[in-house]
């Protein structure tokens, strides 16, 4: 059995959060009575945690232990603000925990955010250097990987130019072929790389399949991409409000963060916030405009997005439709599809999308809806927002059942006219 390569013990990560008075000023004896206790309990020495009125201890992570061992792919799960980003800034060393302790043996590299560890004013060579540098490579060993990183990134014709002036993507891809090329014993990714294309989602998760099956290196794997974490990772660990509820195999943990998601999906308000919007709820209708939770083939549906925006300008808004097993099957894109974005002034808006008629497989099926940065990153991502069913599919009428579990896949491939045969050959009677 191969070794333990990360160890975690009684994790946890506190966070102060302030709140703004709900006085309209504050007396001259309030601030000289709030430092005369300040002082006082630097005199008595205290080492806990002394909260003032106005602020909250918020635990991001509670209690969390887990051990991964050397060639493990570990994917992460959970809702936004279960803790993800948060264990992985601990485990990159880029924050400290409040409380317990974590033992990696091993170089670590991360990319948890575009650009991660690069300078802006330096070219793309320049900080294929300075981040080799901070992973802990030496100049030799850079050199040795170099072109390999710059064919991988395929930044070739802008590699001395300064990064500042790279596309996100553009940035993405560097960042990304800087981490995985330089043999890191840990590489630990975060959902940062979704918001790339196809294409380079593809290499890159081809690229970390190959470091751990082939190379024996460990990966952690932070998606919100469900069919990525079945197909990359062999275990898995869901967390849930700072807190570890569930590690092992990964079909078990998946199994089990689809029924939490069932328990919360009937609620009317959905909980959380991105930095610029907020999705406050997800209606889907019927062709006739009923809230339904079934779907017949060959209709139109409609789906209602309420949401509140600060009227950041680039923004969109994305439905991704995802199979019953786990495949994301399609996807509208208010800024990609149609060319315009959510409004610019800061407020509370309702977002009506009607789809084109479907031609699904029976079987169920869920909707992810998200706000995002256009081309760059998710906003507030509220998975399973919608699920719905399909029950009989046939988009001709006949009597056999187009099942999704039949595995010939969700869609049904429909002529607009009846098929027919020409005859070609005559010679033979």
């Amino acid at each position: 059995m191969s070794e333990v390569i990360i160890r975690v013990e009684g994790l946890g990560k506190s966070y102060r959060l302030h709140h703004q008075r709900q006085e309209g000023y504050v007396a001259l004896r309030d601030v000289l009575t709030e430092k005369a206790h300040a002082i006082g309990r630097r005199l008595l020495g205290r080492r806990q945690m002394v909260l003032d009125r106005d602020e909250e201890e918020f635990w991001a992570l509670r209690d969390v232990s887990f051990e991964v061992r050397q060639g493990e792919v570990i994917g992460i799960i959970g809702r936004n603000g279960a803790g993800k980003s948060t264990l992985l800034k601990i485990l990159s060393r880029i924050t400290e925990p409040t409380e317990g302790r974590v033992r990696i043996r091993g170089r670590v590299a991360s990319l948890l955010e575009v650009g991660t560890g690069f300078h802006p004013e330096l070219t793309g060579r320049e900080n294929i250097y300075l981040n080799g540098a901070i992973l802990g490579m030496t100049r030799a060993e850079i050199k040795s990987k170099f072109d390999e990183i710059v064919a991988f990134a395929e930044v070739e014709k802008f590699l001395d130019t300064p990064v500042k002036r790279y596309s996100s993507g553009m940035y993405v891809r560097l960042a990304f072929a800087v981490a995985a090329h330089l043999e890191p014993e840990i590489l630990i990714v975060d959902e940062v790389l979704a918001v790339g294309d196809a294409e380079f989602q593809k290499k890159c998760l081809g690229k970390m399949e190959q470091v751990a099956k082939y190379e024996g290196r460990t990966v952690l794997f932070v998606s919100h991409n469900i069919a990525a974490i079945n197909a990359l990772t062999h275990k898995a660990l869901l967390l849930e409000r700072g807190r570890l509820v569930q590690h092992g195999e990964t079909t078990v943990v998946v199994r089990a963060y689809h029924e939490m998601l069932q328990a919360t999906r009937e609620r009317s308000v959905i909980q959380g916030a991105g930095q610029y919007t907020r999705i406050l709820s997800v209606i889907l209708l019927d062709h006739e405009g009923r809230k339904t939770r079934i779907y017949t083939p060959g209709n139109v549906i409609k789906l209602i997005v309420e949401l509140e925006t600060d009227g950041t300008p680039g923004l969109s808004v994305e439905i991704i439709l995802i199979d019953q097993n786990e495949q994301r099957v399609g996807l509208s894109s208010l800024h990609l599809f149609y060319g315009i974005s959510l409004p610019g002034l800061r407020g509370i808006y309702r977002y009506e999308l009607t789809l084109s008629p479907l031609w699904l497989a029976a079987g169920r099926y869920f909707m992810d809806v998200t706000t995002s940065v256009a081309n760059v990153s998710w906003d507030h991502y509220v998975e399973r927002a919608i699920e719905f069913e399909v029950p009989f599919s046939n988009p001709e009428g006949l009597s056999w059942d187009f099942r999704h579990e039949f595995g010939f896949g969700a869609l049904a491939l429909r002529s607009e006219v009846p098929p027919e045969f020409v005859r070609l050959d005559f010679s033979s009677g």
